[in-house]
């Protein structure tokens, strides 16, 4: 039975390992106790040895590429035996070695077949500029429903937001390939649409695309074929999604699969989910039943002191990987400095009093910062490896918090923007942010971004920067407290921002001016006329 290796976990802090070198190549006989390849991990290389004798009859990651931790290396098992129910139906057998001339005879070069005419493979899009995958949040038909151009086919959550994604093709929902609430690499099949009754398992197991299947004749009579299996695919008759190594040992083992829990791809149940089974772990049981469990169940799972697991939205995972790709690959410093905000207090007040206007604090930082990012425009700018990209529009994103983390909407032009149309952009961005209704070309182009706690009484914080910007001003509270004024301690109102900055674009002193500028514009707002 072919044995699957995974990438092993060879330090604490390891997420992923590099592929230094191969040892072994497919077809390679291996030993317990050879060295199948070198691994690089965060630490150093290491020689990695095989706990199996066998076959090397599959490689998982290309000498010189990435994967991360836990995903398959590689399949060690018998000369021949096929290995396609391991992977989802992608791998092909490794073939015995039979003579030379009934090789000559028997392969013939395997030929790509058309999709079927009618037949439409839907992939995941690319929804916005910085997307790799997406989740599908919810599927607005099942498979075998009739779909038309213009149905709203599912809700794609991105990175930035969620977005009903439009069928353009008319006929019959074939096949889903995201179960609702996982999700996939943008350019995998997201969907299948076609004439009723289509068989797609073929495109499927081709990832999009239709492998003709090779005629061996003379291989048959040589050599002892091994039954090709078949993919489980979920259909609209219920059929469960199982590799045919799973399922056997299911068989054997006499375990009903309906209430097994796969852990691959799509749901599907594979070799590991047979081996590692619990009866008393049934789906019904589960913790991630509890959404549609009796109010009484519910109420068990969130007994005092038991610890729980929320699993991840796809927000807040890129978020996750953003704030630490940008807090490890740029150098951050920090500048701070105090406002006094007496006159931009009184210059509100008068704003306000005026018709139909409603100036926010907020909205007045946001336009101090525009006309200072123009005096100062290497603040709005970018790095690029080997280069610094100096932006020629200033479009400051405004982080707005939404249940599942944080969106950046962006006012495009914001240094020709009025306090109304700042004010009125804000509220209407932040409003539909909190609804999921924005749309991704909105939360693109930052060049600055502005986060603001002063509201929840925060009077002092640091950001981490939203790459690929080069700063952030984080803005705390205005606080009532004594200052000195001509040499008399009086009441005042303060406000402390905080400007992060990426060392390799902003030094301190480019940093400091700007900052200088800024605190000009709020405690002396007439000069932002000038």
């Amino acid at each position: 039975m072919a044995e699957v290796i995974t990438m092993p976990r060879l330090s604490d802090t390891m997420t992923e390992g590099k592929v230094s070198k191969w040892h072994k190549k497919v077809g390679d006989s291996v030993k317990e106790g050879d060295v199948l390849a070198e691994i690089e991990t965060d630490k150093a290389v290491q020689d990695f040895e095989s706990e199996f004798n066998g076959t090397l009859l599959y490689i998982g990651v290309e000498e010189g590429g990435n994967a991360p931790v836990d995903s398959v290396l590689a399949i060690i098992g018998n000369a021949g035996e096929d290995v396609s129910g391991l992977l989802g139906g992608t791998v092909a057998p490794v073939a015995e070695t039979v003579p030379a001339v009934q090789q000559t005879e028997a392969q013939t070069p395997a030929v790509t077949a058309e999709i079927p005419a009618g037949v439409e493979v839907i992939t995941m899009p690319r929804l916005s500029d910085t997307m790799t995958e997406g989740k599908v949040a919810k599927w607005h038909k099942n498979v075998g429903d009739t779909v038309k151009e213009g149905d709203i086919l599912a809700e794609i959550e991105t990175d930035k937001a969620v977005q009903d994604f439009e069928s353009e093709f008319n006929g019959t929902l074939l096949f889903a390939g995201v179960a609702e609430g996982s999700s996939t690499k943008v350019d995998d099949i997201l969907a299948i649409i076609g004439p009723a009754g289509t068989d797609v398992s073929a495109i499927v197991a081709g990832g999009g695309k239709v492998a003709a299947p090779v005629v061996a004749e003379a291989s048959q009579t040589a050599a002892p074929s091994v039954a090709a299996p078949v993919a489980a695919i979920t259909t609209a008759g219920g059929r469960i999604n199982i590799s045919p190594l799973a399922k056997k040992m299911a068989s054997e083992k006499g375990i009903d699969i309906s209430t097994v829990k796969g852990s691959g791809d799509n749901g599907r149940i594979v070799k590991k989910d047979i081996e590692n089974y619990q009866p008393s772990a049934a789906p019904a049981q589960t913790a991630s039943t509890a959404v549609s469990a009796p109010a009484a169940q519910v109420a068990v799972n969130f007994v005092a002191g038991e610890t729980t697991e929320t699993p991840n939205s796809q927000m807040r995972n890129i978020i996750a990987k953003r704030l630490a790709e940008s807090k490890f690959t740029a150098p951050h410093y920090y500048l701070m400095v105090e406002i006094n905000m007496d006159k931009a207090i009184e210059a509100r007040k008068e704003l306000n009093s005026l018709p139909d206007t409603k100036v926010s604090f907020n909205d007045m930082v946001i336009k101090a910062t525009a006309l200072a990012l123009r005096k100062h425009p290497q603040i709005n700018s970018s790095w690029a490896g080997d280069k610094i990209i100096h932006h020629g529009n200033i479009n400051v994103g405004v982080a707005v918090a939404v249940p599942d983390g944080l969106v950046v909407p962006v006012l495009k032009n914001t240094d020709f923007m009025t306090y109304n149309q700042i004010s009125a952009s804000v509220k209407d961005m932040a409003s539909r942010a909190k609804t999921k209704a924005l749309k991704a070309n909105e939360m693109e182009g930052s060049t600055f971004s502005i986060s603001n706690l002063g509201m929840f009484g925060i009077e002092t914080f640091t950001s981490i920067i939203n790459q690929p910007n080069s700063c952030i001003l984080s803005v705390g509270a205005i606080i009532e407290k004594p200052v000195v004024k001509n040499g008399q301690i009086v009441v005042g109102n303060t406000m402390k921002l905080s400007l992060a900055c990426d060392h390799r674009v902003v030094d301190g002193a480019t940093g400091a001016q700007f900052l200088q500028t800024l605190r000009t514009y709020l405690e002396s707002p007439l000069t932002m006329l000038l």
